[in-house]
């Protein structure tokens, strides 16, 4: 069954996911959520992300943050982020920062050259993953929900994710609150839950939301911190991932231990 929601989805009852028809899926029992970060693990938005952080930080009169930083913040909620890259003392510009950011990015989004494309297999992964029956797909993200509808519909990823969390409603990671709200929208327990993520903080909301860390190699930050942080396992491209999910369902029942 595919349910098209673009703001998540509805919640019936005691939290049973519905779709717009009303016919109910599986018992929550029976049902798997896998939680998907976006930048960085479906996506690779280095480059227009250090390029509008670029461009925001000359607006306001400073210098231009060094990409390897900026990269290293990817995943945060962009206050948050932006707050990391200033200066001591200058925290207070990370409010119209951000905001110079967001238009940044949009014009760069409308731009020929724009990069911002998928990593290899996710869109087929993410497409076999979510015509199981037993498992539900979601996203947390510190990127904006602007940002990523306009993702899902240039990609056609739209119908495949039935619980949206994004920076606009929630503390920023590693606060477990988005994945928390995922839980409930889709009634599912932290046992039959996973979290995917490139960065220590997906991995860190993983834990504090007792759910099982899924770290990916190909993102922004390296193995060795996913390590650190917790990471259940850590797979090397879209073609492992299908059964690092279903090694850690069937171990562990999905929970961190």
């Amino acid at each position: 069954m595919r349910i098209s929601l673009r703001r998540g989805v509805l919640s019936v009852g005691r939290g049973q996911p519905r779709d717009p028809a009303g016919a109910a899926l599986r018992q929550n029992d029976q049902m798997k959520l896998i939680i998907f970060d976006c930048d960085g693990t479906i996506v690779d938005s280095q480059h227009a992300i250090s390029s509008a952080m670029s461009v925001a930080f000359e607006g306001h009169g400073l210098e231009q943050p060094e990409r390897s930083d900026v990269i290293a913040v990817v995943g945060l909620s962009l206050v948050e982020a932006v707050s990391r890259l200033l200066p001591q003392g200058a925290q207070d510009q990370a409010v119209p920062i951000a905001e110079s950011y967001k238009h940044a990015f949009a014009e760069l989004r409308q731009q020929p050259h724009h990069q911002e494309p998928l990593f290899p297999g996710a869109a087929e992964t993410i497409a076999a993953l979510a015509r199981r029956d037993d498992f539900l797909l979601g996203i947390a993200t510190g990127k904006s929900r602007r940002g990523v509808d306009a993702l899902f519909e240039r990609e056609g990823l739209a119908d495949y994710f039935v619980t949206i969390q994004t920076a606009d409603d929630h503390p920023s990671k590693p606060h477990p609150s988005m994945i928390a709200r995922a839980m409930i929208e889709c009634g599912v327990e932290p046992t039959g839950t996973i979290m995917i993520g490139d960065t220590t903080y997906d991995i860190e909301m993983a834990c504090a939301a007792g759910v099982a860390g899924l770290g990916v190699n190909w993102g922004y930050h390296p193995r060795s911190m996913l390590e650190a942080a917790g990471a259940r396992v850590i797979v090397p491209d879209y073609v492992a991932l299908p059964d690092a999910v279903e090694r850690i369902f069937c171990v562990s029942g999905g929970a961190a231990a």
